[in-house]
């Protein structure tokens, strides 16, 4: 459970940033063995910059989205990119 009650809405990526540090700490904090971790954090946030970006570009406020619509946005985005 995350100390910050609004953690989970102001982050979308929380669950791979603790799993990041969760590996770090289980490996005596030697990066090598978390890279996908580190790997995975990285795209999520891109992913969700990107967002943020586009919905502030067309005037969709709130920039990021609530955290009930954040699922469905990411399945769309996978939809349309198996598309291609």
């Amino acid at each position: 459970m995350p100390r910050n009650p609004n953690a989970e809405r102001d982050n979308p990526c929380l669950k791979e940033q603790e799993l990041s540090y969760k590996c770090l700490s289980k490996h005596n904090y030697e990066r090598g063995p978390c890279e996908i971790y580190f790997a995975n954090y990285k795209n999520c946030k891109e992913f969700w910059g990107r967002v943020k970006s586009e919905r502030r570009a067309k005037g969709i406020e709130p920039y990021l989205p609530p955290v009930e619509e954040r699922a469905a946005i990411k399945e769309e985005h996978i939809k349309s990119n198996s598309r291609k």
